[in-house]
């Protein structure tokens, strides 16, 4: 089900969008954003994040952006904003922004553990299912029946079963490993878009986070899930489009 989106139909003067999923996701669940940005002409590239280590995965985004040759803004969603904020100091002029989606927006020295419980609210501890590895420590998956109510409260019901289906599971090793680079929204405009009825990262957290990288522009979306690029991909779209520059000529969904 994965999506690897690159139209070709962009001028060029725009960078390309390059979105990259979280743990228990995949890349098709930014299907509406992408559809979006690419009926306003913006070249797309949904990478499949392995969800393995933050340096790994941030290895794997730089060799993905580098092959594509060109100016990029990423575009992380949860975990995949550690990612991002790791790459983007590899890549260095190469990314002109970032933008958070219910993302998590690290600090040097902080891991996704860490941020995910400094503020109350998080349900997702008791909804995870953990599974050995061969080569040591541990991954998990959110139980696919309580996946829905956990991470896509405002999805399609139908939707939301298959995206616990595809969901991909991540290491306990990448969610405790911590940012060990200097983080790019120190130095890159960022964009910040959540929900209010975040149950895998408090609201709170990423208030907090938003404001402390300077975030030019945050969305609260109302009643919005974790997966909140599936449930108001306008929403998402429209953070997107400033952070590449592109005029914006409609409202986000509510």
């Amino acid at each position: 089900m994965s999506v690897n989106e690159n139209d070709s139909t962009s001028s060029g003067t725009t960078p390309t969008a390059v979105l990259v999923h979280g743990a228990f996701a995949e890349s098709a669940s930014w299907a509406g954003v992408a559809e979006t940005l690419r009926e306003r002409g913006v070249d797309v590239v949904a990478a499949a994040n392995p969800l393995r280590s933050v340096a790994t995965d941030a290895a794997y985004l730089t060799d993905v952006v580098r092959g594509l040759g060109r100016p990029v803004v990423l575009i992380g969603h949860s975990y995949g904003g550690m990612v991002i904020t790791a790459a983007a100091d590899a890549l260095g002029e190469q990314v002109s922004a970032l933008v958070y989606v219910a993302a998590f927006a690290p600090e040097r020295g902080e891991s996704a553990l860490v941020l995910s419980g400094r503020y109350p609210g998080s349900t997702l501890g008791g909804t995870l299912l953990a599974h050995p590895l061969s080569g040591g420590g541990q991954e998990f998956r959110i139980d696919p029946a309580r996946f829905a109510a956990q991470f896509a409260a405002d999805v399609d019901p139908a939707l939301a079963t298959t995206m616990a289906t595809t969901q991909r599971p991540v290491t306990e090793a990448a969610l405790a490993e911590e940012l060990a680079v200097e983080p790019a929204w120190k130095r890159l405009p960022s964009w910040s878009v959540y929900g209010d009825a975040d149950l895998n990262i408090p609201a709170a957290a990423l208030a907090a986070m938003a404001t402390r990288a300077g975030a030019r522009g945050t969305t609260v979306v109302p009643g919005a899930s974790h997966a909140v690029g599936v449930s108001h991909p306008d929403a998402v779209a429209t953070a997107v489009l400033a952070a590449l520059g592109v005029d914006v000529a409609f409202a986000p969904s509510r």
